[in-house]
This record gives C-alpha cells, sequence and structure tokens, in this order.
C-alpha cells in the first residue's frame, strides 16, 4: 500500500507553493473511523484574489493563449507523464480522504484521472481549430481561442473525474485555471498540486486551493473570472448560474441526477440485478449517474424485486480499503444522517424496505456507515423517487406498459442519465431516444470518456468529455475577409 500524505501547509498559487492568507485549517476526517487523519489550509478570499490575479495576468501578457496547439498539447502531454507515475497514490488518498471502496477507486479514482487526460490529448490533437470558409462563407475565417480566466469549482464523490474534464481542456483551449477543491476531498486536489509542478507548465497557468462555501462563492463572483466550471447539486448550480447571470460571464454546470432504469419484459433478472450493482450502487452510491429508479413491469414486479434483494444481500460492507468491500462509508456524517433520514421518510411514505433500512450495518467501523437499502412499492411522487440522496438507497417502481415507463422515467426534475434493460438490443435504443436524458446506457451504464457527459433540466447546462468537452473553453471568432 502506497503512503498517503495527509498534512500540507501551503496552497499551490499559479506554480508556487505558499501559505494562505488566512489562518484557517481544514481537517481531514476518515470516514471509516470518524477521526482525524490530517489537514490542509482553507482558502480564503484573499487567496482567491490572487489566484485569481495570477491567472488574469498570465493570461493577459504571457504567451500562453497565444501558442500554437501543440505546444500546449506538448504540455498537457507532460501532465499525462507525471500523472501516470503517482496514479496508486492518487487512488489510496481518495480511499483515505472519503471512504471510496477499493475496488472503485482503483477502477476509477486513480487511473481515471490519467484516461481522461488521455482522451482530452487525443481530442486537441485532431482538433479544428481555424476552419476555412466555403460555399456561404467563402473568404472567411472561424477561429476557436481560449476563453480566458477559468474558475472551476469541484465536489468530493469522484474528485479527479470531475476535476480533469476542466483542468485538460482548459490548458489544451489555451485558458488559465485556479481550482477550488471540496473541503471533504482536499487531499486528492493538493496531490494533484504536485504533479502539475513536476510537469513543468508556465507560472501563473495553474492554481489550485481548498475551500469552502465562501471561497467558492467569492470566486465565482470574480469579475476577472471569465468562465466558471461547476459540478456538484442543483441547488448550488442554481445560485451559481445567478451570480453568473449578473455580470454575464460564461458557466457551465454539471448538477445531479435521479437517473431511471427502465426493465423491458423480456429482460433477463438475474443478469439485470448483476448489472445494477454497478449501475445503482458505484462509489457507495455517491454518484450522480446512479439508477436509483428501477422501474419494473407490474408483470414481473415481485420478480425483480426479488432478484434485486439477492444483490443487495450479497454486498459486503466494510472497510473501503478491504479489496473484499463493495459498499464503504459514506463521506460524512451529515451525509450518513441525511441519507438514514430518506430511508425513514420512504417507509412513513408508505414504501417497503426489503433489505436494509435506517440501522446501522453490523461489524463496521465506527464512522459513517449506511445499509444498502432496497425499497419496493415506491410511488414516483415520493421524495425518496424526486431527490437525490447520494447513498446506497434504490427504489423500485412499478409501471403498466412501456408508454407509462416513459413517462415515469421522464417524470423528474432531473435529466441526467438512465438505462434500459433488455434483450433486443434495437428495442432498448427506442426506448432509450424516448428518454428525456444526456446519457442513456442499454443494459449497463459507465459513461465514454469521448462522448459528451451532462444532462437535460436541473441536471445542468451544457457538457462535458471529449471534443465536446474541449469546444467548451473556447470562444468562436469569425474573420471576414481572411480568404
Amino acid at each position: 500500500m502506497t503512503a498517503v500524505r495527509t498534512e500540507y501547509d501551503s496552497l499551490f498559487f499559479g506554480g508556487r507553493w505558499e501559505p494562505s492568507a488566512g489562518a484557517e485549517r481544514v481537517p481531514v476526517v476518515s470516514p471509516h473511523t470518524g477521526l482525524e487523519i490530517g489537514s490542509t489550509p482553507g482558502a480564503v478570499p484573499a487567496d482567491i484574489d490572487r489566484a485569481v490575479a495570477l491567472a488574469r495576468h498570465t493570461f493577459d501578457t504571457s504567451p500562453w493563449p497565444n501558442l500554437p496547439p501543440e505546444d500546449r498539447i506538448d504540455a498537457v502531454d507532460r501532465l499525462l507523464g507525471a500523472y501516470s507515475k503517482r496514479t496508486a497514490e492518487m487512488t489510496e488518498v481518495v480511499i483515505a480522504e472519503m471512504g471510496s471502496p477499493r475496488w472503485f477507486a482503483e477502477l476509477a479514482q486513480g487511473p481515471g484521472g490519467a484516461a481522461m487526460l488521455s482522451t482530452f490529448i487525443d481530442a486537441a490533437r485532431s482538433f479544428e481549430w481555424e476552419v476555412e470558409g466555403s460555399g456561404h462563407n467563402a473568404g472567411a475565417l472561424v477561429r476557436r481561442e481560449p476563453v480566458g480566466v477559468v474558475g472551476a469549482i469541484t465536489p468530493w464523490n469522484v474528485p479527479q473525474l470531475v476535476i480533469m474534464p476542466k483542468l485538460a481542456p482548459a490548458l489544451l483551449a489555451g485558458c488559465t485555471i485556479v481550482i477550488k477543491a471540496a473541503p471533504e476531498s482536499p487531499l486528492d486536489a493538493l496531490l494533484l498540486a504536485e504533479i502539475v509542478a513536476q510537469a513543468d507548465l508556465p507560472p501563473g497557468v495553474v492554481s489550485i486551493l481548498v475551500g469552502g462555501r465562501s471561497a467558492g462563492e467569492h470566486l465565482v463572483r470574480h469579475r476577472d473570472v471569465d468562465k466558471i466550471a461547476f459540478t456538484g447539486s442543483s441547488a448550488v448550480g442554481r445560485r451559481i448560474a445567478g451570480l453568473c447571470g449578473e455580470r454575464l460571464a460564461r458557466c457551465s454546470l454539471e448538477l445531479g441526477g435521479k437517473s431511471a432504469a427502465i426493465i423491458l419484459e423480456d429482460a433477463d433478472l438475474v443478469r439485470t440485478a448483476d448489472g445494477l450493482k454497478f449501475a445503482s450502487l458505484l462509489n457507495n452510491g455517491q454518484a450522480c449517474v446512479a439508477q436509483t429508479r428501477v422501474l419494473a413491469p407490474r408483470s414481473r414486479y415481485a420478480d425483480t424485486v426479488d432478484a434485486l434483494a439477492a444483490m443487495v444481500q450479497g454486498i459486503v460492507v466494510g472497510d473501503p480499503g478491504d479489496p473484499s468491500t463493495y459498499i464503504g462509508p459514506l463521506v460524512a456524517q451529515r451525509q450518513q444522517k441525511r441519507v438514514v433520514a430518506y430511508i425513514e421518510g420512504a417507509a412513513a411514505d408508505g414504501a417497503r424496505t426489503v433489505v436494509g433500512g435506517p440501522e446501522r450495518p453490523g461489524e463496521v467501523g465506527a464512522g459513517w456507515y449506511v445499509s444498502p437499502t432496497l425499497l419496493a412499492d415506491v410511488d414516483n411522487s415520493m421524495p425518496v423517487a424526486r431527490e437525490e440522496i447520494f447513498g446506497p438507497v434504490v427504489c423500485v417502481i412499478p409501471y403498466d406498459d412501456e408508454d407509462d415507463a416513459v413517462r415515469i422515467a421522464n417524470d423528474s426534475p432531473f435529466g441526467l442519465a438512465g438505462s434500459v434493460w433488455t434483450k433486443d438490443r434495437a428495442h432498448g435504443r427506442a426506448i432509450a431516444n424516448r428518454m428525456r436524458t444526456g446519457m442513456v446506457g442499454i443494459n449497463g451504464f459507465a459513461p465514454d470518456l469521448w462522448s459528451p457527459f451532462g444532462g437535460y433540466k436541473e441536471s445542468g447546462i451544457g457538457r462535458e468529455y471529449g471534443p465536446v468537452g474541449l469546444d467548451a473553453y473556447l470562444e468562436y471568432k469569425s474573420i471576414y475577409g481572411a480568404g
């Protein structure tokens, strides 16, 4: 096991480690034990001002935004090289700070950042940075230029997988960036800062700070920030959109979800239950794309509940560092209490607890554990079916026919992800086409790093990943008479 650094005395300002302007410390608490294991500085508004000033000066006066794309690709390729050497370390850090189970951390929390960098590098190499007009716009030239100074605000659940779709395209586009990482997961962010330092990027291009809501709001309000890129809750996203709207700043918002998994009449229930083990419960259920509303035909409802119950009952809960553990603790005590309250509320609303419940699972650490819970007889109007819970809770909702299934799936304030489970993939695709959601999997769900990631309605504005994600950090400029 790789050693984890848990104490930092400085933050990362444009390539240099410097103390915070304030005395605030961010404690790092193990979700497994509930004990403090380290701390980092917490950014104050003066730190945000310093980082933004560096980013603004670098963007406005340095060669960085005007370098040939190939030079910036080389710089990000150096970052990938440095990152790839420390993925095992990153994996251990995320397990320690936020309780991600080892099986998932080794798949996504460490290597995922490197995979994301590699994908964006490939996208940049084939990207059309300038397009000569033809036909209707013959003689014109359309350029794509960097949007400017980017403020990135990221959550704690898959911290590197949400930082990289902002950092990588911003750098490749020629932007400068200030990252404000979540206080629940500060260690991976500052480890990333160490890696950025090793990549020898130009001064002022990247700053990485750790801080809470006040630091984030100061970054959003800052008039020298051209674009805000945020991943988090819809409630906070709504606030950010309003603040950006006041000064007409660009923003992209990757927000919450309450995704529906539609099980069709012909689905193999054993295979479907096994697939939903990942799709519904990945990362302890702390995933915006988790398929937490399972829609089952009334004709097979009881069998569906039984198949899912057998799956949930077989899940191992415990120490996130143990390779045999499938579900670890939630990130914080407040999150544990919140999820338990949803489970209790569902029972009061008439839902039936099939597996799990509000009681703490047996023989686990003293940390923030919740029993994996399967709820049946759920109506789509219940809060447990309409609100993002962010924990290991799955609801099974009956439907009458396929039109009813699509209606229920679309009857949600969210529209991030979804899935269809069937033996007939062509029919599954036809159902997927009717779902008002940004991403749909057929007989599984795992995002593709090249395809657009994002959602409809309250699930956000804009898309990340691949060429579309790179385009989100660029402005279009038309030059007439250039040909």
